[in-house]
């Protein structure tokens, strides 16, 4: 019965159907006004912002449009860099679903390594010279904090009892370190380096979602890559999306730019340009996916259909609507969340446009990756859009912004 069940999937994911479509009318958009993000973007291209860029937009769970430009074209693989936060955040869900982790209860309960996390501080002598110190955590890191950032984990690392880059010295520092070891021992790394602040008391960015990717490990009894091919990729029909591209796509890899000084961009020169190509060690579950428009927006449109895409259901509705609240309430953060958001299980959550100062609706939620990828779901409109692009890092104010923006400015039902 097994070995039939997983042919039937192994068949679902060979023939899965083309992404279900409406017309722009059909589902409450003027056609005109997208066609204002096709002559924007073109324009980036042509003057050389950008080298190219892609960008979808559904409703109604159904693509109302989509549209490329310069070289990236609708097949065309990307890194996607923290857009993998989003699918880590989903499979931890899925084992939240099935009673194997409560939010509160202690990481340390599964990864014992976390049981004993010590707080980084800074201070002076009596003469004014900074000294540097940590003190035992006064609570333990729950998994909640592994979703919502709040761990006292960044990619920078605080400085050790010597002054010293206490992420430095294992050999993880940035966020995507091109580590000869795997996530194991990366998050057993981790473990004994000193927190920014007490856990649960503040939003700082980064490694959580990797340490969250290794309790997907513990708790699933496999690999992370194994997990998302066999319980989101697969069900989803995601032909294109791993962590790394095999050599008979790599014709379809997008290249890699950088801002260059005085305007526009330039390849990058840096080893992500390569790096994609093999599969490695170290499997980040907070940066390491790779994928293409139509895949994401497979995940995407699941998220937006509460949980369920055609007949794979992934998460529950109120699962779903667990990772959208905002978790964050009134906790300090350490930067960049934008003005008027808060955090759920893993997004960025729209408070209000008043508050947010930009064009959307209290509740939509969103994330992006380093390359200047991004998406967005509105529940409230039943809409989404997935915006990809390959400048690292992005600058300014960047065409994913504007894309959301003017995607907005569309809808007239």
């Amino acid at each position: 019965m097994r070995m039939f069940l997983a042919s039937m999937l192994a068949c679902t994911f060979l023939l899965a159907a083309e992404l279900p479509t409406a017309t722009p009318e059909s589902v409450g958009f003027s056609k005109d006004r997208l066609n204002r993000i096709s002559t924007t973007m073109q324009d980036h291209v042509s003057t050389g912002r950008i080298a190219g860029a892609s960008g979808l937009l559904a409703r109604n769970g159904k693509v109302a449009w989509r549209d490329h430009w310069g070289e990236i074209q609708p097949d065309t693989i990307v890194r996607m860099y923290s857009m993998t936060k989003a699918v880590t955040a989903v499979a931890g869900m899925i084992l939240y679903e099935e009673g194997r982790f409560a939010l509160t209860d202690p990481v340390s309960k599964y990864l014992p390594e976390f049981a004993n996390m010590r707080v980084a501080h800074e201070g002076k002598d009596a003469e004014g010279k900074r000294t540097f110190y940590t003190t035992p955590a006064s609570r333990p890191i729950q998994v909640r904090d592994l979703f919502r950032h709040t761990t006292g984990f960044d990619y920078a690392g605080p400085l050790d009892e010597k002054g010293e880059p206490a992420y430095k010295k294992i050999d993880m520092v940035g966020g995507a370190p091109p580590a000869g070891f795997n996530l194991e021992e990366a998050v057993k790394r981790l473990a004994t380096a000193p927190l920014h602040e007490e856990p649960g008391t503040k939003f700082r960015y980064g490694y959580s979602n990797d340490i969250l990717g290794r309790l997907v490990e513990v708790c699933s009894g496999m690999t992370l890559d194994r997990f998302f091919e066999e319980r989101i990729f697969k069900p989803l029909g995601l032909k294109d999306t791993a962590f790394y591209v095999p050599e008979a796509k790599w014709n379809r890899l997008a290249k890699l730019y950088t801002p260059k000084r005085g305007g526009g961009v330039e390849l990058s020169k840096g080893p992500a340009q390569e790096s994609f190509k093999t599969k490695p060690a170290l499997l980040l579950g907070g940066a390491g996916l790779v994928s293409t428009l139509e895949d994401y927006t497979r995940f995407v449109l699941m998220l937006l259909n509460e949980g369920q895409f055609e007949n794979a259901r992934i998460l529950s509705r109120k699962g779903v609507e667990l990772l959208r609240a905002d978790h964050l309430g009134d906790l300090p953060r350490a930067g960049l969340l934008p003005e008027g958001y808060g955090f759920g299980l893993t997004f960025a959550v729209n408070r209000g446009p008043g508050k947010t100062g930009t064009i959307g609706t209290e509740g939509e939620y969103y994330w992006g990756g380093a390359a200047g990828t991004g998406f967005w779901i509105d529940p409230k409109e039943r809409m989404a859009g997935v915006f990809l692009v390959q400048v690292l890092p992005a600058p300014g104010v960047t065409p994913r912004e504007q894309f959301k923006r003017m995607a907005y400015q569309a809808l007239v039902d």
